[in-house]
């Protein structure tokens, strides 16, 4: 959970049918912290969850401050016996999707323990509406402290309108951002929350995230050793092409650009290596996902395939036959690069625009808390320094204002590491769940540090991958954490 995720996902099973929406979905991709997706896995489901609202307040550190705003979340009480537990699944930054109160691992645990489910979803996202409208002076309450906040009053308000005994034990869940606000919420709330699951978390709130592209480095090292070599002549075979007049014309073709390159825009140069960049990444990050059937999504294995083939052509030629495969399969005629398309769309401020769904709130969240910027500062020897820190710095101030330059993002990110602790997490029964394929365990913690609050470390699976729906096909090891995280809530809810 990058400028764009932070983890940023490039959601290959969702079917686009306009520009807009490829301009919202590559938004998606570069931005968000990793966003977990439908647990899902089909596109054409109904879902018969029942909207419910709470009032929640506005601003919980200011006491003279009387507004609320109606707050949404979901129930699943099917499972629940009187007695049992509650487990709470933290929505991020996207609506909350009414399928996780139906689906995912959780319910598998949530049967077992016979446990009441909600689902809360994030202030300022999906329906969840605080403000007229999202306009830069408005946020100021969109925040991680108000967001854990939020969930402290829920559950008070839970356990007085379902008139639960004082000594119920609940339980929270969440995958990338919403997997750090897990971690956080029993650190901060432990009187209200008995144990966390927390997957595929970024506890350490970091500007210059160069360390994202060396885990697609390695992933693609996994698969095949002459991957990143060719990855590597293909962006120099780029940068020769964006030379000359008749090269720039090439690249407009090759790699079907909504509108031709002009190198003297040095955003838009930029914007174009970190587009493709977070084509591949995205693929690593979510690399044969188990919500998905994985014949039919482009994994790291297709991309290597396709990275070392030679039939067709030279490297920067089968780099273009990625990105080539990747707007066929999202249902996209050109790719929608531009800089200052993306900084007018991030600057819509009414709620029924494209990117009120989370992509605006969210990209405020990094320029004020997280940072989480993938740069290629570390990779410099693949993509070259086309998108380093400060092309991303630019992005807040050209979106919210100056005054979110620089200076602002390092106080931010410096409070926010005071705030949590960042890696040196000191709250028990917590577990920490991450794939070795995902570049965001670069921010977790992956090795146990005290064994109240284990970790656990999942080689050669993805973003999540925990949480969704236990699959036959499954490998062992991802089995194997399963019945680990199992077994630890089970002690957690016998646990004195």
């Amino acid at each position: 959970m990058d400028l764009r995720s932070v983890c940023w996902c490039v959601l290959l099973s969702v079917l686009l049918s306009s520009y807009a929406e490829a301009r919202r979905l590559f938004f998606r991709g570069r931005q968000f912290g990793g966003m977990l997706g439908s647990p899902r896995r089909g596109t054409n489901v109904t879902i018969n969850v029942p909207d419910e609202y709470f009032e929640q307040q506005l601003d919980h550190f200011n006491p003279t401050e009387a507004r609320t705003f109606q707050q949404r979340y979901f129930t699943n009480a099917s499972f629940h016996l009187p007695g049992g537990p509650v487990f709470l699944m933290i929505g991020g930054e996207a609506a909350a999707n009414p399928a996780w109160v139906l689906e995912g691992q959780w319910i598998n645990y949530a049967q077992k323990y016979h446990a009441l489910c909600f689902m809360l979803e994030h202030r300022f996202y999906g329906l969840s509406r605080p403000t007229k409208n999202i306009d830069t002076k408005y946020l100021r309450t969109l925040s991680s402290e108000q967001a854990l906040s939020d969930l402290a009053n829920f559950i008070e308000a839970m356990t007085i309108k379902y008139e639960l005994p004082p000594n119920t034990k609940w339980i929270a869940f969440g995958g990338s951002y919403p997997g750090s606000l897990a971690a956080w919420l029993r650190a901060k709330f432990p009187h209200l929350v008995e144990g966390a699951v927390s997957a595929s978390a970024p506890l350490l709130a970091k500007a210059d995230f160069k360390e994202y592209y060396r885990v697609v480095k390695d992933d693609l090292s996994l698969y095949n050793s002459s991957c990143v070599s060719s990855l590597r002549e293909a962006n120099h075979g780029l940068r020769t092409l964006l030379k000359t007049p008749m090269g720039q014309e090439t690249v407009n073709i090759m790699f079907r650009l909504c509108d031709p390159i002009d190198v003297l825009i040095s955003n838009d140069v930029s914007a174009l290596y970190d587009t493709l960049a977070m084509n591949l990444a995205g693929i690593a990050q979510y690399n044969n996902e188990n919500r998905q059937e994985t014949n039919e999504a482009i994994n790291l294995n297709v991309v290597c395939k396709v990275m070392v083939n030679e039939s067709i052509g030279t490297p920067v030629h089968r780099y273009a036959a990625i990105t080539n495969m990747i707007l066929e399969q999202s249902g996209v005629m050109c790719l929608d690069y531009k800089y200052d398309s993306l900084i007018s769309d991030l600057s819509e401020v009414d709620w029924e625009s494209d990117y009120a769904e989370g992509a605006r709130q969210w990209f405020y969240q990094t320029c004020t808390e997280f940072g989480f910027y993938q740069t290629s500062s570390l990779t410099i020897d693949i993509f070259g320094n086309e998108f380093p820190l400060d092309f991303f710095v630019q992005q807040c101030a050209d979106v919210f204002g100056k005054m979110f330059n620089k200076e602002q993002l390092m106080r931010g990110i410096r409070r926010t590491n005071i705030n949590y602790g960042a890696m040196n997490q000191r709250a028990s029964r917590i577990v920490y769940v991450h794939g070795s394929l995902d570049p965001w365990h670069a921010l977790g913690i992956t090795k146990t540090l005290d064994l109240q609050s284990p970790a656990i470390y999942i080689r050669g699976t993805a973003h999540c991958a925990d949480m969704f729906a236990s699959l036959p096909s499954d490998p062992p090891q991802l089995q194997y954490a399963r019945k680990i995280i199992d077994s630890l809530i089970g002690l957690w809810l016998v646990e004195k």
